[in-house]
């Protein structure tokens, strides 16, 4: 059975790619799905947990059980420096920051979260404490001027990049916190952890965030979410049974991965309307395509999965063996933003716009990161 599904999956590849089909596709962002990586990046001594892109340039980041985090050039392969700091364990990187200051931010099971500066050789210029135990996640806001960390002591933790001070603690989980994301516009933030809830907050007065929304369902401890670009809206709406024109919100459409082995699929009002069945192992990571129509997922079977939201979630592409062993990250290159006025460049404004948006080029480059402590860059 399994040889048979192998077979038809084979044979609808094939089928639709027909040279004018291929061609299309390599034209069109929004249709591509990575196949094979481009680069097998080699140099963390242990595994490697995380991964983030820099918003302008080819830099890309990963973080490792060897404490270190490297920095690599995307585009060449090749590895640009190391970043020693963390005492123990990398767990987390992003890049962000106030607009036309980009910072990398890391987080660690050291207690500590480290603010690097890239325009600076990479010098540490802020390292921020307060958390009783591991810091699972680091995210900054669209804005870039704060950061929320997630940790296994059940809080999130919002900073002041400029300051380091803590401005707020949010509680609500009862167990680890593993992930957040942000809507795209910065006024909800989402949650997940090993409590099997995802939590939606809204974050319009950053000081004071407000529980809206605990979504459930799943039966293991989660791993990863996620909140949908409004350009998945239009492929979203008709499964979860409302009307493209009433969404008008930033965080209409969550997803969320699993030790179940289950993505799950929530509206507004916290109903699940499509579970997506097909990883053989934990599901740790999850992202939205830019162009809206794909969600794709990476787990500990090691392959990468691409499930259609125009054909009700069908996984029409599988990465098998994208790493040699389970995959901790996954993350696509930020889009890079047209026609910015001289004198105004886009920093973090590149990363956290809506992908979907006309001003935004759609880069074509995905990185995962595995326990087989290498980085592998997809790209077009």
């Amino acid at each position: 059975m399994d040889l048979e599904s192998k077979n038809a999956t084979l044979q609808s590849e094939l089928d639709s790619a027909t040279p004018s089909s291929l061609l299309k596709r390599n034209k069109d962002p929004s249709s591509w799905l990575p196949t094979t990586p481009r680069y097998c990046l080699e140099s963390h001594r242990n595994t490697v947990n995380c991964v983030a892109f820099h918003p302008i340039y080819s830099s890309v980041a990963s973080g490792s059980d060897d404490c270190t985090i490297k920095i690599w050039d995307w585009e060449l392969g090749e590895l640009e420096m190391t970043l020693k700091g963390h005492t123990r364990p990398v767990l987390d990187v992003d890049y962000g920051g106030p607009r036309g200051s980009v910072l990398l931010a890391s987080c660690s099971s050291d207690l500590s979260i480290r603010l690097w500066n890239p325009a600076d050789e990479y010098k540490t210029i802020r390292t921020l404490l307060g958390h009783d135990h591991m810091i699972s996640a680091v995210r900054f806001t669209p804005s870039g001027n704060a950061l929320v960390s997630a940790s296994r002591d059940r809080d999130m933790r919002i900073w002041d990049v400029t300051t380091g001070y803590c401005v707020r603690t949010v509680n609500g989980h009862s167990a680890w916190v593993r992930d957040v994301s942000f809507s795209f516009d910065g006024k909800f933030l989402l949650s997940t952890g090993d409590d099997m809830t995802a939590r939606l907050w809204d974050l319009s007065v950053i000081s004071n965030p407000e529980h809206k929304l605990t979504m459930l369902g799943h039966e293991h401890f989660n791993e990863c979410c996620v909140i949908a670009p409004p350009a998945s809206y239009q492929y979203l709406a008709p499964l979860a049974g409302s009307k493209e024109s009433s969404l008008k919100g930033s965080a209409e459409f969550m997803a969320t991965g699993s030790r179940d082995k289950t993505i799950k699929l929530y509206d507004s009002r916290g109903n699940c309307f499509l579970t997506l069945v097909g990883h053989d192992n934990w599901v740790r990571a999850v992202l939205f395509h830019p162009g809206g129509k794909y969600l794709l997922s990476a787990s500990d079977d090691k392959t990468i999965r691409c499930w259609d939201l125009n054909q009700d979630g069908k996984c029409v592409r599988t990465v098998t063996d994208a790493h040699d062993s389970f995959i901790t990250s996954l993350r696509w290159a930020p889009g890079v933003v047209k026609n910015t006025l001289a004198g105004g460049t886009t920093t973090d404004g590149s990363t956290k716009k809506n992908e979907g948006d006309s001003n935004v080029d759609i880069r074509c480059v995905v990185a995962t990161a595995g326990w087989d402590c290498k980085l592998n860059i997809f790209a077009n």
